[in-house]
């Protein structure tokens, strides 16, 4: 299974969606931005939304959240 397999599974299966740090927990995926434009590419329609956190420092710090649509 590749990881764009995984990862659309992930999508289809998880209405939260899928963040980098998912990715390479889950998948040991480090190119996230990189399969979702080969999903998207293959005729998937994959939202981005912006979030903003503050990381581990207190920082705040703004990563993408890719959701399928339906």
């Amino acid at each position: 299974m590749t990881q764009n397999d995984m990862i659309l599974r992930h999508l289809k299966t998880h209405k939260r969606g899928i963040t980098q740090a998912d990715a390479v927990e889950r998948f040991g995926c480090y190119r996230l931005s990189a399969r979702i434009s080969e999903l998207r590419e293959m005729g998937y329609e994959i939202t981005t939304e912006n979030e903003t956190k503050k990381n581990r420092y207190g920082v705040p710090v703004t990563y993408a959240r890719y959701k399928l649509e339906v």
